[in-house]
């Protein structure tokens, strides 16, 4: 029973909270303050539990498995989420529902940690629709909104056809090997046409979730149409958790088809970086904005992942923390602005600093951090996914990933010129925070500064790592 309860610590408390909220739901009605508080509290005791009392280990025939990297994998999930509660408190405390979105969230949470602690396909497929169908409905939870519906079915269609093609790729490997045992598989992987067939579909259902190119055309159209805390979500703690698990899937599991995933990633990251450059160039929503923008991160990282030892593995765990960090600070501002003004168009964020200082230098830091600028973390992230790429000696590629940092600059200065330099008579008016909202933004702005200059962070996960 011990057992159960260390190695299953973090799924059990994301339970306990989620039967916590429906037990207040059903039982009485509680204001949107006190409740909001309430799972505040939760999740930050949530968030520090993730810390103590964790050990390595597998249960139910080795379907769940965990380790210390795992556990650190999930705090990550759970500050990114404990962020999330806190920055969109103004959004909180108009909805009507508030109990039942936390729900949804925490489902889709727990559905990432099985996730990550997945041992088999089945175990892997399973946690994959939980943690996928609670943010389909999240994205429509704007109900009278009809961009949020779309959204929501937009989601839903293209989940759905990558969980098809996801089953098809398990049912062609069980086929060619009789198992969907992970500890098993690399043994009996032997690059055989149809296992190359069947880790084809695989790998297109991981750019589904991850948004490479050219499986990336639900995203700006989804993060549009939902409410912009679940676009936060989506954006940061959904991608994070997929990029755990494809990076484990290709090390672990497919190590005997390096080969083959070696060039798919190559190729799939410099098609993902141009693209989410090229179309973040031309948006003026500023959802759209950072929809594209996190395309091209997500080419950063194949670019990190195609080393495939423990430095990959380091380099994207702790670029994944800086991008949470500076992707929901600038989230954080978006929604600030939207949730007052109703404003998300980049022209209209002209003349910002002069009405809004702090939240001005809030979305610069991001924006600085986003685009790989020294000394913000994002620098050292970058910095070390390049380093982790270039160990390959593929310096064409690097090239390549280089080049499109430069072109990144030109579209996060775009924003930084509207909120500085660019005049306007009627400038966004002074937004008052909620004390969560900055308490959240300053926590962001600390990560953003921090993570790159305390080097005993990569330290630590590179030992996690190896």
């Amino acid at each position: 029973m011990n057992e159960y309860l260390t190695l299953m610590k973090s799924e059990l408390i994301i339970t306990t909270i989620i039967f916590l909220l429906l037990i207040i739901k059903l039982s009485s009605k509680i204001k949107n303050d006190l409740l909001l508080l309430i799972i505040q509290t939760l999740l930050l005791l949530n968030l520090i539990a993730g810390f103590f009392f964790n050990a390595k280990g597998s249960l139910f025939g080795d379907m769940f498995h965990t380790n210390q990297l795992i556990a650190l994998q999930k705090s990550i999930l759970n500050l990114g989420v404990y962020l999330i509660s806190l920055l969109f408190a103004g959004w909180y405390k108009k909805t009507e529902h508030l109990s039942e979105f936390f729900i949804l969230i925490l489902c889709a949470l727990l559905g990432m940690n099985f996730l990550i602690s997945s041992g088999n396909f089945l175990m892997f497929f399973l946690s994959l629709e939980l943690s996928t169908i609670p943010v389909a409905i999240l994205a429509n939870f704007d109900i009278e909104k009809r961009i949020s519906s779309e959204a929501a079915m937009k989601m839903i269609l293209s989940s759905a056809f990558s969980s098809g093609i996801l089953l098809f790729g398990i049912s062609l490997i069980y086929g060619s090997t009789g198992t969907i045992n992970f500890e098993a598989l690399p043994a009996l992987i032997n690059g055989s046409p149809l296992q190359i067939l069947a880790f084809v579909f695989l790998f297109t259902a991981f750019a589904f979730k991850l948004s490479i190119v050219p499986f990336h055309l639900w995203t700006a159209d989804v993060y549009e149409g939902s409410p912009i805390a679940v676009t936060s979500f989506l954006s940061v703690i959904s991608k994070a958790a997929i990029a755990f698990v494809f990076i484990s899937t290709l090390y672990k599991v497919f190590q005997p088809m390096e080969n083959v995933w070696y060039n798919m990633v190559v190729v799939l990251s410099i098609a993902t970086m141009i693209t989410g450059n090229l179309f973040a160039l031309r948006q003026q929503n500023i959802k759209r904005f950072l929809a594209f923008s996190s395309i091209a991160q997500v080419g950063f990282i194949l670019v990190g992942i195609s080393n495939n030892s423990s430095l990959g593995t380091t380099a994207v765990v702790y670029f994944i923390l800086i991008y949470l960090f500076s992707n929901l600070a600038a989230f954080g501002v978006a929604a600030a602005i939207s949730s007052q003004t109703g404003k998300e168009k980049i022209d209209e964020y002209k003349g910002l600093y002069k009405t809004n200082p702090f939240l001005s230098w809030i979305l610069a830091l991001a924006l600085f951090s986003l685009a790989g600028i020294p000394p913000t973390a994002g620098f050292f992230g970058k910095l070390f996914l390049l380093t982790s790429g270039a160990a390959r000696h593929n310096y064409p590629f690097i090239l390549i990933a280089a080049l499109n940092m430069i072109v990144s600059l030109y579209y996060y200065l775009r924003v930084i010129r509207s909120v500085f330099i660019d005049k306007n008579e009627e400038p966004i008016e002074k937004i008052d925070l909620f004390s969560s909202t900055k308490f959240a933004l300053i926590i962001c702005t600390a990560g953003i500064v921090l993570v790159g200059l305390l080097s005993w962070i990569y330290d630590y996960i590179q030992l996690l790592s190896q």
